[in-house]
């Protein structure tokens, strides 16, 4: 068989193989017809029925490459980026895709999901662009209206006459307000200061505390603080005291400290024996005002003001324990030499008794210095 130019790589003079005159053929002596788009068409003449069916399949193949790489550009430009499939709100699957039974869904990990953001809604928010519900005025204040004459027929009821007249707000005063509603009560203390009374309120039993500063209180009676056993300070300052009951305080068990300056008190009545503050000052107890040996028996007694009181006298005895003892602008004229110290002890010292307040007494001091040489300061007074 010889080959003809419509082979795509011939020889120009020889046969092939086993034909006379055959010879091998050298690189110079071939011409090929490499495939091109001119070459490998169906319709080139120079191609055999052979070669025509190889450069059909070829075409086909290139084409359909051509097809499939464009459907895979299509396919990737149509996709969605990693940061879009990230995005915030990027939630739109379709739960039917999925064979994971989510109501068996294994929950040993939990608490991985689970997280609290922080964020609490107290109050259903209105979408913008949107408008509240429309609400009928009209309806609501008949509403209103109905709600209201329901409740007219209701009477609040007292909280001391609920409680059988001692309840969480005391016992009822003259007035007829519960203590603790015309004053202040704070734990066991109760502040009925400048509320004009005329009488110590009713108080309550647990009291321990009570302050009744300037008011226009008169007296005060026995029963004032009858049975008041954790009453521990009373102060009335600035009113009008002129009386006190005998046995006002002297039943007070708990009582420690008694504030009645700035009265008119004649009288100062028995005192318990664990007083540690006595404040009388600015009062009218003159000479006969103290009873004899008033403060000997308080062992505990700290402070003993009585200033003010035209008093003749220093009480005698007067307590160990007592740090100050004020008796200013009194009408005291004479120390003797066992008012403070002890005349069978020259060695006695009296190392509490550290204030003594004697200035605006009729009292020369220097007169008397034997009075007070066991005391660790000389009293406040006139020393010529």
């Amino acid at each position: 068989m010889k080959l003809t130019h419509k082979s795509p790589c011939f020889h120009k003079v020889g046969h092939i193989s086993g034909l006379v005159g055959y010879h091998p053929p050298t690189a110079t002596e071939y011409h090929c017809h490499w495939p091109g788009p001119d070459t490998l068409s169906s319709a080139n003449p120079l191609l055999g029925p052979f070669e025509k069916v190889k450069a059909r399949d070829w075409i086909m193949k290139t084409f359909a490459n051509i097809v499939f790489g464009l459907f895979i550009v299509e396919a990737v430009i149509a996709a969605p980026s990693r940061q879009e499939r990230q995005a915030p709100g990027y939630d739109t699957y379709d739960a039917s895709n999925y064979d994971v039974d989510l109501e068996n869904l294994n929950l040993e990990n939990q608490d991985i999901y689970d997280y609290d953001d922080g964020l609490t809604i107290d109050k259903p928010q209105i979408e913008i662009g949107t408008l509240p519900p429309i609400v009928d005025s009209r309806r609501q204040t008949v509403a209103s209206q109905d709600e209201e004459e329901e409740e007219l027929p209701l009477k609040p009821l007292n909280p001391a006459q609920s409680s059988g007249g001692s309840g969480l707000l005391g016992p009822d005063t003259q007035a007829g307000l519960p203590t603790c509603l015309l004053c202040t009560c704070l734990g066991g203390s109760v502040y009925c200061d400048d509320v004009k009374l005329d009488t110590v309120p009713p108080l309550p039993k647990e009291t321990t505390h009570f302050y009744a500063r300037y008011n226009k209180i008169k007296k005060i009676n026995k029963s004032d603080f009858a049975e008041m056993n954790k009453l521990k300070r009373i102060d009335v300052t600035s009113n009008e005291i002129s009386e006190i009951d005998e046995d006002a305080f002297r039943t007070l068990p708990a009582l420690q400290e008694l504030v009645v300056r700035e009265n008119k008190v004649r009288q100062l009545p028995e005192l318990p024996n664990a007083m540690t503050l006595i404040d009388a000052s600015r009062n009218k107890l003159g000479s006969n005002g103290l009873k004899h040996e008033a403060f000997k028996e308080m062992h505990n007694l700290l402070y003993l003001y009585l200033t003010d009181n035209n008093l003749d006298h220093v009480p005698l005895p007067l307590p160990h324990t007592l740090r100050s003892l004020h008796l200013q602008n009194n009408n005291i004229q004479m120390l003797h030499e066992d008012t403070f110290c002890n005349l069978k002890d020259i060695n006695y010292i009296r190392k509490a008794l550290e204030d003594i307040r004697l200035d605006g007494n009729p009292i020369n001091l220097s007169k008397t210095p034997h009075a007070y040489i066991c005391l660790p300061r000389v009293p406040t007074g006139r020393l010529y």
